[in-house]
């Protein structure tokens, strides 16, 4: 996986939505953390195996059928993938607001290698994040990121799925964009 061609397609993306937002100067920080926490508790909902009172906890790995704008089915994706590379979008985001310029693959110990526990830990280390701090330190935002890897390869996904779709939803961002969505 390229991680640093990812890094400087997120930037080209994001520059683009602050320019055409007119957000030009604003500390978008504190939404890109919240945004992150949002699409990663969509993606747990997705893998559902923390519901341990429902008789479905199968992951969501395919959409329905669905109809398009002209009339055709059409199969849809995999919804549990793209919630985790929705994450990744943001991530990558936050990496280059805090002036991130590659992921350090640093080798942490890991209190847990179960999926629960890496949705737990994930969301336990954003919040821990202090938004100052993450400027000066990137270790904190270089933990998250290895541990965000380890839950993608949790989940089953192998690095190239997750670049390929990564590289599929930067264009529909793209596209969203030209569109005003």
């Amino acid at each position: 996986m390229n991680l640093q061609k990812m890094f400087e397609m997120q930037k080209l993306l994001d520059d683009r939505i602050i320019k055409e937002k007119g957000l030009e100067g604003q500390d978008l920080l504190p939404n890109l953390i919240l945004a992150l926490q949002v699409e990663l508790a969509e993606c747990a909902n997705e893998w559902r195996g923390f519901k341990h009172w429902s008789n479905d906890q199968e992951p969501r790995t395919k959409h329905p059928l669905e109809v398009s704008p002209n009339g055709t089915f059409r199969k849809g994706g995999n919804p549990l993938l793209e919630e985790y590379v929705d994450c990744l979008h943001f991530l990558l985001s936050i990496g280059n607001k805090i002036g991130v310029k590659e992921y350090a693959p640093i080798k942490y110990f890991m209190l847990t290698n179960d999926i629960t526990g890496l949705f737990n830990s994930i969301f336990k280390l954003i919040g821990q994040w202090d938004r100052l701090f993450l400027f000066i330190d990137h270790d904190p935002y270089h933990f998250v990121m290895y541990q965000f890897l380890q839950l993608g390869e949790a989940l089953g996904f192998t690095r190239q799925e997750i670049e390929t779709a990564y590289m599929e939803k930067n264009v529909v961002n793209h596209q969203r964009q030209q569109e005003g969505d």
